[in-house]
């Protein structure tokens, strides 16, 4: 025990509180700290989703109008889903579908899939001197339907500013499953402004639309708030299994770093918002791309887990200053 503290949070750890008051009344949260300028905020009651990040004092993440959203809110109706978005820096789509709403076989996948409105069935924490670890268990299950388990892992250095998520999706069912994930990572001010330095070294970039594709040449061109702004997406291609994007704010000397394999999470979004309030830029990387369950089966890309299997995934995050 350090002789110098009186109690361990004084430096690092987790502190668990839950909100009051708004639409994120009653949501549990876990406060974390590393000791070194780090701090998280993780959500145990939305599938262990990371609200927020800030780093030497600056926030890294961006939160959506929403705010903090319960998830007795949820509504899986068209986009009602952007009603419960709280975004913050990890919001998980999935497991079921990612994307545009469609419909397959009878059944309708809402947008975005609904695991980050799915409280944990379980959810702790341990600490060791070099790290800490956030567990949690989040059951995506239905009578008669799909049954998968997300089980993840985010672990958090208390030696380097840094945290790996590590999600266990299993099939628990007696059927072949389509599975789709997405990390829906969102980066805001004062991180993110019109002079952040924006690289993803990818092979290719592909426009998701016309208007995206009108302003192909500004991809990595960050932009100051703008009304009636039009969201943009691209789509990255990398050439080999090292999946990476980063972003540096000169104005403050931070900036992350988010690095993946870019063979099993094979689908990278980079989502421009440049709108008044809503100002927002999403580097996500997943096992898919964001159009929609049937569009992905056309395409080839929708993945399936068989009964009793399991699938993991890791992304890796590292905060520097400069």
């Amino acid at each position: 025990m350090n002789p110098y503290i009186g109690h361990a949070t004084q430096i690092c750890g987790v502190e668990e509180h839950r909100l009051v008051g708004g639409k994120g009344d009653g949501q549990r949260i876990y406060e974390i700290t590393n000791g070194k300028g780090m701090e998280l905020t993780v959500s145990p009651d939305r599938s262990g989703d990371i609200t927020r990040l800030r780093f030497k004092g600056v926030n890294m993440s961006y939160l959506s109008p929403s705010g903090y959203v319960a998830p007795a809110y949820y509504d899986r109706s068209g986009t009602e889903w952007l009603r419960s978005f709280t975004a913050g820096f990890l919001t998980t789509c999935g497991l079921q579908s990612v994307g545009a709403p469609c419909e397959e076989d009878g059944e309708f996948f809402p947008f975005h899939g609904s695991i980050a409105s799915l409280p944990c069935e379980y959810s702790c924490w341990e600490e060791d001197e070099s790290s800490i670890r956030v567990r949690t268990v989040t059951r995506d299950e239905v009578l008669f339907g799909r049954k998968l388990t997300l089980k993840r892992e985010i672990g958090i250095s208390k030696e380097r500013n840094a945290f790996t998520i590590t999600d266990e999706i299993s099939n628990t069912g007696d059927r072949v499953e389509g599975m789709e994930i997405l990390y829906h990572m969102n980066m805001g001010y004062p991180l993110l402004d019109e002079d952040s330095v924006v690289e993803i070294p990818s092979a290719e970039v592909t426009p998701r639309d016309d208007c995206a594709a009108a302003d192909l040449a500004n991809w990595k061109r960050m932009e100051k708030p703008q009304a009636g702004y039009q969201e943009k997406c691209y789509y990255h291609r990398f050439k080999d299994r090292n999946g990476k994007a980063s972003i540096f704010q000169p104005k403050e000397g931070v900036g992350l770093e988010i690095t993946f394999d870019a063979q099993e999470l094979d689908g990278f979004v980079e989502w421009k918002m440049m709108g008044v309030r809503d100002y927002v830029l999403g580097l996500e990387c997943g096992n898919c791309l964001p159009d929609g369950r049937a569009a992905m089966r056309e395409k080839g890309m929708l993945k399936f887990l068989n009964p009793g299997e399991s699938k993991t995934y890791r992304v890796h995050v590292e905060l520097f200053c400069r």
